[in-house]
């Protein structure tokens, strides 16, 4: 017995071992810094939905380490991104406030996600965001690890912590960590699914960004140029002809021509989760440019019922995936439905571009029901009488005349 106590009191205690979600900004390189000086063994953890170029992601990793990491990996989480969210957005037409693609916040929803999974994986006893108290991410990543990873801790330490940029700065100075987090005017969110930025004239409602906070500029040759995008059940398939069995490759594409006109520009006033209402510009070519085509095509190949009806369910998918319900059991219903309305949207949407802006043009689809032989609008009808016609109309008016007929001096 005595042995085994001298043997147990020789055991040195096991490091906690905690993920970060690690971005690579002041937040989390503070963060991962601060908690390897507390002794915890940390993963640094990047869940990329493609907005880190591949020499983010390596400087990413030569920062995690100088900072202390024990481990640093990068999970590529773009395909899952696009196939479980962008292509019901798509589907759904989804544009915040009838603006705004919906882009980091669903985004932090799946980073959330595959952070969460790695945490597991590892058996991570706590998981840390550089999230402040002041915005959405906080919810999105609270929520997703509290239903995702349950009794594993959350470390928020800029949140908690009410901390500056200067006082994270000096201690990543102070620790011998001298990389460049100077406040600029703009910051800046890149995805597959638009840009946001924010600050600068933003924080004044009587502006607008001007040209220099844009990321993307005019530089296409062509004053205006057609843009032909192909769908495939509500899927973008074809680009100008090129056709894609990588839709996240299709989805770049169309931002590459898009962004030449520097389409997709705009700001947009939304409510956050906790309340209090925000500003948020963006520049999103390729979202816009996508919705757009799907709508003008869905216009000829859905019913008038459909098109309500996915309208409705489409808002809704749209809300709670910004506010955090991602994980709500009624999110793949609603998937169902929007999926099942996409059967006969296939087709080419036509669009015509220039510098800022675009034009629908027309689409070319076998499925286009204003090619019906009952009729061409305003012009003949073969599939009624004009008899029928005007019995069709009386009996509409039936419930009308009735009641006007009872109540005469309510007639407008």
């Amino acid at each position: 017995m005595e042995e085994n106590k001298t043997a147990h009191a020789n055991v040195v205690p096991a490091k906690k071992k905690v993920v970060v979600a690690f971005s690579g900004g002041l937040d989390t390189s503070y963060t991962v810094m601060y908690l390897a000086q507390q002794g915890y063994e940390v993963h640094a953890v990047c869940a990329n939905t493609g907005g880190f170029s591949a020499e983010q992601l390596r400087t990413n990793e030569q920062n995690a380490y100088r900072l202390g990491a024990a481990m640093y990996a990068t999970l590529d989480v773009t395909q899952e991104y696009y196939a479980k969210s962008l292509k019901y957005m798509i589907f759904g037409n989804v544009l915040r406030n009838n603006c705004y693609p919906i882009s980091v916040s669903s985004e932090r929803i799946f980073q959330a996600i595959a952070i969460a999974r790695y945490a597991n994986e590892v058996g991570a006893d706590a998981i840390a965001h550089g999230s402040t108290g002041a915005g959405n991410d906080q919810i999105r990543f609270d929520m997703t690890f509290l239903v995702m990873a349950p009794g594993v801790e959350i470390i928020t330490l800029t949140r908690d912590r009410k901390l500056t940029r200067k006082e994270e700065v000096d201690y990543l100075n102070a620790h011998g960590f001298d990389a460049d987090f100077a406040k600029l005017k703009y910051s800046y969110n890149v995805g597959l699914w638009g840009t946001s930025i924010c600050g600068g004239e933003l924080l004044d409602p009587t502006q607008s960004l001007p040209e220099e906070a844009y990321l993307k500029h005019v530089t296409a040759s062509e004053p205006e140029t057609l843009l032909r995008i192909e769908f495939e059940r509500g899927e973008v398939v074809g680009v100008n002809g090129e056709h894609f069995d990588d839709r996240v490759r299709a989805i770049q594409r169309i931002e590459e021509i898009g962004a030449s006109y520097a389409i997709g520009r705009d700001a947009n006033v939304g409510d956050t989760i906790i309340g209090i209402k925000g500003r948020v510009g963006f520049e999103a070519a390729a979202p816009k440019l996508i919705i757009e085509a799907h709508r003008l095509l869905e216009k000829s190949t859905l019913s008038k019922w459909q098109q309500y009806w996915k309208d409705q369910v489409a808002t809704w998918y749209g809300m709670f995936l910004h506010e955090s319900q991602y994980l709500e059991p009624v999110m793949p219903d609603i998937e169902a439905m929007l999926t099942s309305s996409q059967r006969n949207v296939t087709g080419t949407a036509i669009l015509r571009l220039r510098p800022y802006g675009f034009d629908t043009v027309g689409v070319d689809s076998g499925n286009d029901l204003t090619r019906s032989k009952l009729g061409e609008y305003g012009e003949t009808q073969s599939g009624w009488t004009a008899d029928e016609a005007k019995g069709f109309i009386k009996l509409l008016s039936t419930p009308l005349r009735v009641y006007y007929g009872t109540h005469p001096d309510e007639q407008r």
